[in-house]
């Protein structure tokens, strides 16, 4: 059941209030209210409405709803690489990315204090399966059992609602204001510079004609699937290699059970508009089975 903890409800009710009385300012995110992609949303827009969703692909629903003006999603990690599920929801969505915005992440162990007021020894910690990834190393060493749950602050909630001292949470530091729980140690994340990289997505996607004449470097994601075909992969690239475009990110998935047709998940710094970009495109869905554009938009961080 697609339900939040009970001491999530009454924030989520008043914050999905909020954004129902005034949609267009409304960003949907994936989580209980504290969870990362909420703090991403309100670093994003500080004058957005949040829209709490269960999970990531209620958030998409949201804007195909309207229920909201766009949607924060997490797509990568620094330490735990791809956000699972991502690249099968956001080729699905019908909706276009318009930005990025990369968060530093932080998290803490957090939980309830025992009879005497002490924390620990804790049997297992509640996280998202990116958070507990990303604190693998600590969970190990203090032999505390990764135990996933839908996100960071819904893991803080449920933990909470359950009142057990052996259980934990690994969560934002602020979750733990929000549901009553007492940060046992900060920071746990296995890296200093654990950074998540989230993208907004809305029903329309932006003009490339704004950003090709632009000060800021624009960015294209997209998706294609290569013929099975000897070289298939090396010809695609060279679509971009032999015009110029610098492609910033390659991944692989499969989709079926077939394993003969292989997709691939892009970045690629230009917008359709800009020749060299507009070549390299031509050329690469002359090479593949398809090819899907999702959006372009300003680079926020520079890559290399």
């Amino acid at each position: 059941m697609r339900k939040f903890p009970a001491p999530a409800l009454a924030m989520v009710d008043s914050m999905r209030a909020a954004a129902a009385a005034d949609p267009m300012r409304a960003i949907a995110f994936g989580g209980a209210p504290g969870s990362n992609s909420h703090q991403a949303t309100m670093q994003f827009a500080p004058e957005a409405l949040p829209l709490p969703c269960y999970g990531f692909e209620d958030a998409l629903d949201a804007v195909r709803s309207g229920a909201a003006g766009a949607a924060m999603i997490p797509i990568e990690n620094s330490q735990h690489g791809r956000v699972a599920d991502i690249h099968f929801l956001l080729p699905e969505s019908g909706l276009s990315i318009v930005a990025e915005h990369f968060m530093r992440i932080t998290h803490a162990l957090m939980a309830l204090p025992n009879e005497s007021g002490e924390f620990g020894p804790f049997q297992a910690a509640y996280s998202h399966p990116q958070a507990l990834g990303q604190s693998r190393e600590y969970l190990l060493a203090r032999n505390i059992v990764p135990m996933s749950h839908a996100d960071t602050a819904g893991a803080a909630a449920f933990v909470a609602e359950k009142g057990d001292p052996n259980l934990a949470a690994l969560a934002p530091p602020m979750a733990a204001e929000l549901y009553g729980l007492k940060i046992v140690e900060d920071a746990v994340e296995d890296a200093h510079d654990n950074t998540t990289r989230f993208v907004l997505l809305a029903k329309e996607p932006r003009d490339p004609a704004e950003l090709t004449g632009g000060q800021e470097t624009a960015m294209t994601t997209f998706v294609f699937e290569v013929k099975n075909v000897p070289a298939a992969l090396y010809k695609a690239l060279g679509c971009f290699a032999t015009n110029g475009v610098n492609m910033t990110k390659l991944e692989s998935y499969q989709k079926g059970a077939s394993f003969a047709a292989t997709r691939f998940y892009a970045d690629a710094e230009g917008a359709p508009g800009d020749p060299r970009m507009d070549a390299a495109l031509e050329e690469l869905e002359f090479q593949c089975n398809s090819v899907r554009l999702l959006g372009s938009y300003a680079q926020a961080r520079k890559r290399g």
